[in-house]
């Protein structure tokens, strides 16, 4: 069946090395004392693959693995998550455009293994949004934009399971008629949504706002950059504010489920689009492979 999931488990040795072993997504295999659930206490990455291929799947790996060193997780085995990614991939039914998820935790509580897993499914349908646009909400974080250096401990730039704030974001949004949410820090800078990478236009201009503020280094950004700059454009990875957003050509919320999302309005105010360029941009993200 097209919507048959595909889940790989792994097994990691005391010395790193890790293989993985297919397995019935439809069975139990998390115990309930897993401080993955009990605590969020792991990470995760979300890669597209498209027409069968997995999407900067190095860049995903590359920024697992600086998310397992912020929790001090054990480090991934990169070559072994990338054979599983493929794998699971390849094992699922046909179908143009799928999520693999890569989950590690710490494990048992009282363990000393780590429990992981990669499972591919399909992607939800983004159509409607891509095409028509979304509706933003701008919200504070209420951290500052050097919460990185001044408060380390609290994770921010690591890709983690405690995603009850974010989800807590998206929720508020659409209980005030809303799809989506763009974080600023508490003195003004743009960071990120609660699941994807802001990314604005102005004129031959595209910029995004740098992972040096505490926010995930977008792996979609990054492939959409490199288009921008194929065509000609000026890119950058700089600061914005929220009168920036107000101001530029287009402004654009990219992940890698959803790829490109027009936002439409930004507090109720509506913003300009450009279907014809936001029909390039998703072109290149669902036909060209990396």
């Amino acid at each position: 069946m097209p919507d048959s999931p595909v889940l790989f488990l792994a097994d990691t040795a005391p010395d790193g090395a890790t293989t993985f072993t297919r397995a019935d997504p439809g069975a139990a295999h998390v115990r309930v004392d897993d401080l993955g659930v009990t605590r969020g206490d792991g990470i995760f990455e979300s890669v597209a693959v498209v027409a069968g291929t997995p999407q900067s799947l190095r860049h995903h790996l590359d920024r697992f693995t600086r998310s397992a060193a912020l929790l001090d997780l054990p480090i991934p085995d990169t070559a072994a998550w990338a054979r599983a990614v493929t794998d699971a991939a390849a094992a699922h039914p046909p179908a143009p455009e799928l999520l693999a998820k890569l989950v590690l935790t710490r494990g048992v509580e009282g363990g000393d293994a780590p429990t992981g897993w990669v499972h591919v499914f399909p992607a939800p349908d983004h159509g409607p949004q891509r095409t028509a646009g979304i509706d933003v909400l701008v919200l504070e974080r209420a951290y500052p934009s050097d919460v990185v250096t001044r408060a380390p401990w609290l994770l921010q730039g690591a890709k983690t399971l405690s995603y009850a704030l974010n989800t807590a974001s998206l929720r508020y949004a659409r209980s005030h008629g809303a799809h989506d949410v763009v974080f600023v820090s508490s003195d003004g800078d743009v960071l990120e949504g609660p699941n994807s990478t802001v990314l604005a236009r102005f004129a031959d201009r595209w910029v995004t706002p740098p992972p040096e503020l505490g926010i995930l280094d977008g792996t979609t950004a990054g492939r959409a950059l490199a288009w921008a700059a194929g065509r000609g454009d000026r890119t950058e990875v700089a600061r914005l504010s929220a009168d920036d957003l107000r101001v530029a050509d287009a402004v654009w919320l990219l992940s890698s489920g959803r790829l490109s999302a027009p936002v439409r309005s930004l507090d109720g105010v509506p913003r300009p689009t450009d279907a014809a360029l936001q029909a390039e941009l998703l072109h290149h993200l669902l036909t060209v492979h990396d």
